[in-house]
């Protein structure tokens, strides 16, 4: 089946991914838009380097390139997609994604789960409590039901045992960077770190609210932000590409 669309969203988090729904229904009012998923079995070994492999498969035959968009570790992964395959992408948004593109959520997880004495019920909770606030708009157990599957799900490098890292460093393609000054995990001062690696077409942006999943929030001021960077880089025609289903 052929689909035709000007922009991927990814999706690496699946248990996640109703919070990315305010935004996609946004900018779908405005171009074509479409959703890449990646679900990762707990049989299989967690590696953001299968979900780029997958995604590459999607879009090597692709005529034209394409703009990717991702929040969370979708970021990393787009990130780590064009930085390999810059021919195939036009430009790349992340959201929430630090340029030590390892810290994650799942990195302050995993850093209680080391240093504090208590349960990872609890852990989950007071994760919880830091993305959403102390104060959830949303009934705590589905919150929390949905962080240990992506714990699970997500192409995550994290562990128990040990903390992973990523190289810092460019994008060959057209970056905007989006964050949120009330994100516990992307903060301020560690989002401006992308400021040593921008080109004179970057963009940094931070929404005035809404902690980590602030696109959720805020859908329609972060919406006028990524179009708004959109049209500075077009694509001359809608792209197309094959998807076997």
């Amino acid at each position: 089946m052929t689909h035709s669309f000007n922009v991927l969203w990814l999706s690496a988090s699946p248990s996640l991914k109703y919070f990315d729904q305010s935004l996609l229904r946004y900018l779908s009012e405005h171009l074509s838009i479409a959703r890449w998923e990646y679900l990762q079995t707990k049989d299989e070994a967690s590696s953001t380097d299968k979900a780029v492999a997958l995604l590459h498969d999607c879009l090597k035959s692709s005529a034209d390139p394409v703009h990717l968009i991702g929040h969370g570790i979708s970021g990393v992964v787009g990130l780590i997609f064009a930085r390999r395959y810059p021919k195939i992408v036009q430009s790349l948004t992340m959201l929430a994604v630090a340029a030590r593109p390892a810290m994650t959520w799942h990195t302050h997880y995993y850093v209680q789960r080391q240093l504090l004495p208590i349960s990872r019920e609890q852990v989950l909770v007071n994760t919880v409590r830091s993305l959403f606030g102390h104060k959830p708009p949303y009934p705590m157990k589905k919150l929390v039901t949905a962080l240990a599957r992506d714990l699970e799900e997500s192409p995550s490098l994290h562990s128990l045992f040990k903390l992973a890292d990523l190289p810092m460093g460019r994008v060959e393609v057209p970056l905007m960077v989006c964050g949120s000054k009330t994100d516990p995990v992307v903060n301020p001062p560690i989002l401006s770190e992308w400021q040593s690696f921008l080109k004179p077409e970057d963009i940094i942006w931070q929404c005035p609210s809404g902690l980590h999943f602030f696109h959720h929030f805020y859908p329609e001021v972060v919406g006028k932000q990524i179009l708004h960077f959109w049209q500075r880089h077009p694509q001359s025609v809608s792209h197309s590409v094959q998807f076997s289903v």
